[in-house]
C-alpha cells in the first residue's frame, strides 16, 4: 500500500509540478538576519515582507509539501533592439498569471491531503502568503539555494514555480538536503547590470531589475534607469546566465520583446484589456509606462522622440510624465528640446517640473 507522502507525490506529478518534497516544520534560524535584513529597508517598498514575521519564521505546523511547477523560457528573437524599439519581459509573465493556474493545482494537490486526513488543516500558497518559500524548498530538498538566490535544481534549473502545502499532519522528511552546486561559478554575480548580487548568496533587492520594474511603484533612481536598458518587467539575466538552466532548445517567442511604441500609447482602458489575465497587471498601467519611457530613453533611437513627446502631452499620471522628460533627455535633439520645452510652460507637478529642467540642462549643455 502507497504511504501518503507517495500518493501526494502522484497527485503533484498527475498536476503537472515536476518537484516534489517534504519537509518537518521547524522554527527556522533566520530570526536575526531576516529582522536585521528589514531593519535595514532592504525591502525597500515591499512593505507586505514585513507582516506576520512569526508565522515566516514558524509556521505552527507540522510539516510542509514543497512543489515546484515548470515554465517555459523561449529564446528571445534576434532582433536589435534600439532600431527597433523593443522591450523585454521576464519569461515567467508570458501568458496567463501562474498565480491562477498554479494555485489551483496545488489545491488539487491539497486534496489528496485531506481527503486522506479527514479534518487536517492544509494551507496553500504559490507566492501569496508570509512563508519562506524557498528555505522549505531548500529544506524538502527539490533543490539548492543558487548564488542567484533562486533555488536551483541539477535537473530543472531554476524555471519553476514554487508552491506550498502547509499541514498539521505529519509527513516523513525527506532524507537529505540537496547539494549546493554552484561551486566557483560567478556569472550570475559578474553579469547582473546593476550589481544586486553579492558573494555570500545575498542580493540587495533594492538595486534588482526585477524589483525596480515591478515592486517599486515610485521614481526609479537616476542612476539606475540607464542600466536597466529595455528590461520593462522583470529581469532573467541571472537565471539565463547559469549553467545549470543551459542554453535549450525552445522556440522563439516574440511576445518576449514587445514594440515599445504600441505600449506607450496604451490608455487605462487599453491596458486592462491587454493585460487582465497576465501577471504584468502587478506594475499597473503607470508602472509599465514608467519603465517603457526608460526603455525608451536607453535606446538611443531619436524615432522615439514622437512618441514621447506626444505623451508627454497627453499622459495623466505625473509618474509617466517625469521619466519621459528624462528618456527626451537621454535622447536629446532639437525635436526632443522643443517637446521639454512645451511642456515646461505648462507642468504643475514638481516632481515634472524638476525631471523637466535636468533634461533641458542635458541638451543644452
Amino acid at each position: 500500500m502507497k504511504s501518503l507522502n507517495d500518493r501526494i507525490d502522484a497527485a503533484a506529478r498527475e498536476q503537472g509540478f515536476v518537484l516534489v518534497g517534504f519537509a518537518r516544520l521547524r522554527e527556522l534560524p533566520r530570526e536575526s538576519f531576516y529582522r536585521d535584513w528589514l531593519a535595514d529597508g532592504r525591502a525597500g517598498e515591499m512593505d507586505y515582507l514585513a507582516r506576520e514575521p512569526e508565522r515566516r519564521l514558524d509556521p505552527k505546523l507540522r510539516s510542509v509539501v514543497s512543489l515546484g511547477y515548470p515554465y517555459e523560457a523561449p529564446r528571445v528573437p534576434e532582433i536589435d533592439w534600439r532600431r527597433e524599439l523593443r522591450g523585454r519581459i521576464a519569461s515567467y509573465a508570458l501568458g496567463q498569471d501562474y498565480h491562477r493556474y498554479v494555485l489551483d493545482k496545488a489545491r488539487a494537490v491539497a486534496a489528496t491531503l485531506t481527503g486522506s486526513r479527514p479534518g487536517c488543516q492544509a494551507r496553500v500558497y504559490v507566492d501569496t502568503g508570509p512563508v519562506f518559500e524557498r528555505e522549505w524548498a531548500r529544506e524538502a530538498g527539490i533543490g539548492w539555494f543558487g548564488k542567484n538566490t533562486n533555488i536551483l535544481n541539477r535537473e530543472r534549473g531554476s524555471y519553476v514555480f514554487l508552491a506550498e502545502i502547509f499541514t498539521d499532519v505529519e509527513l516523513d522528511g525527506s532524507v537529505q538536503p540537496y547539494d549546493d552546486y554552484c561551486g566557483t561559478c560567478r556569472r550570475c554575480l559578474d553579469l547582473c547590470p546593476t550589481q544586486a548580487l553579492a558573494g555570500g548568496y545575498l542580493m540587495e533587492p533594492r538595486l534588482c531589475i526585477s524589483y525596480l520594474t515591478i515592486e517599486s511603484r515610485g521614481p526609479i533612481p537616476v542612476e539606475l534607469r540607464p542600466k536597466l536598458g529595455n528590461w520593462i518587467f522583470g529581469c532573467d539575466i541571472c537565471q539565463e546566465v547559469c549553467p545549470w538552466n543551459g542554453e535549450g532548445m525552445s522556440p522563439v517567442n516574440d511576445e518576449l520583446a514587445p514594440r515599445l511604441p504600441e505600449l506607450m500609447n496604451l490608455d487605462e482602458e487599453g491596458f486592462r484589456r491587454r493585460f487582465r489575465a497576465s501577471a504584468i497587471k502587478r506594475t499597473k498601467r503607470r508602472g509599465l509606462l514608467r519603465n517603457v519611457a526608460v526603455a525608451l530613453g536607453n535606446s538611443g533611437n531619436r524615432e522615439a522622440v514622437a512618441v514621447l513627446a506626444r505623451a508627454l502631452e497627453t499622459e495623466p499620471e505625473a509618474l509617466v510624465r517625469a521619466h519621459i522628460a528624462w528618456a527626451l533627455g537621454r535622447l536629446g535633439g532639437s525635436a526632443a528640446l522643443r517637446a521639454l520645452e512645451k511642456r515646461r510652460i505648462r507642468e504643475a507637478d514638481p516632481s515634472v517640473r524638476g525631471e523637466l529642467a535636468d533634461a533641458l540642462n542635458i541638451i543644452c549643455a
